[in-house]
């Protein structure tokens, strides 16, 4: 009714178009990106859970890489799935629904990391106690824990929080809320305490460690998940804390850290197949000899480069298992 309001400006577009999603191009590239590094990602891990379940003796330490990589590969599945739905814009219910389906294994791959290098750090500090009073079963006793745990935790998000006749405002959610925050902050103090105490003894302290390719593959895979994997969760946890305009959240904070995410799990495998193929002058490696080297606990024996034999990888990924 107004005048002075110019006629192309009451112009109305359609409410449901692709033009009207919030930076609909940088949503487009970002998602497709994601799209294509889960992918990778998948399949990476999909070969690491082969060689660990079927073609290679689990250790202590193996089967925490194993629930890592089951828990990788359940992240990059739901970010494929969830990915369409964002580009059509999707919100309600159907990424309610998603909400506790991806933080799920994002908190186990946390959870996995923190157990991983809590125990490498343990070995350290106390390495008589620890190869010789540790438990028999504790990683696989460890892994278990922290998948039910995990568990628990979405299938309550889920009613409180998420569900079709949850109330996001009620006591209940924000109880859930302040849970998962807090345990979120406690496994990250914990994965960077233990990880900043390895990395002292291997490179400082009167009797330094060999630096083993054990201890490579958990230094790097720690970086990258402070690099990339972390601010998931902190956006994640920031959102229910901090009320910012949709699209600055959606466009510059939420599609960042699920790049991010995304690119965390599929860096993984390479980590592993970089770590052990690292120094290696064979062009043609097996692909199981390369992941035993990768979680090869002792110094390396061959200094000309060789191939150190079969069974002494089989050994050495073995002197704490069953």
């Amino acid at each position: 009714m107004d005048s002075t309001i110019p006629v192309l400006g009451t112009e109305l577009t359609p409410i449901n178009g692709p033009e009207e999603t919030p930076c609909y191009k940088q949503t487009l590239s970002l998602t497709v990106l994601t799209c294509i590094i889960s992918l990778v990602g998948l399949t990476g891990n999909a070969v690491v859970l082969w060689l660990l379940g079927f073609r290679m003796r689990r250790n202590a330490f193996s089967i925490y890489i194993l629930s890592l990589a089951a828990a990788d590969f359940l992240f990059l599945s739901g970010h494929i799935i969830r990915s369409p739905l964002r580009l059509i814009n999707i919100r309600h219910p159907v990424s309610k629904i998603l909400n506790p389906v991806m933080t799920f294994p994002y908190f186990i791959g946390l959870s996995m990391l923190s157990a991983i290098s809590t125990e490498r750090c343990l070995s350290i500090l106390w390495p008589i106690w620890y190869h010789c009073r540790r438990p028999r079963h504790l990683s696989s006793v460890v892994c278990v824990l922290l998948w039910a745990l995990s568990l628990l935790r979405s299938i309550l998000e889920w009613i409180f929080c998420d569900s079709l006749f949850s109330d996001a405002d009620s006591v209940w959610c924000q109880t859930s809320d302040f849970i998962t925050i807090a345990w979120l902050i406690f496994l990250c103090v914990v994965l960077c305490g233990s990880s900043l105490v390895l990395l002292v003894r291997i490179l400082c302290g009167s009797r330094k460690m060999p630096l083993t390719r054990l201890y490579v593959t958990i230094l790097l895979t720690v970086l990258v998940f402070l690099l990339c994997g972390l601010p998931f969760g902190i956006q994640w946890a920031l959102s229910y804390r901090i009320h910012l305009d949709f699209d600055v959240l959606f466009c510059h904070v939420h599609l960042v850290s699920i790049f991010l995410s995304s690119l965390n799990s599929s860096a993984n495998p390479i980590i592993y197949f970089f770590v052990g193929s690292f120094r290696q002058r064979q062009n043609r490696q097996n692909t199981k000899l390369v992941l035993q080297r990768a979680l090869q606990d002792m110094p390396e024996v061959d200094e000309g480069g060789g191939r150190l034999p079969e069974e002494t990888l089989e050994l050495s990924g073995s002197r704490l298992g069953p």
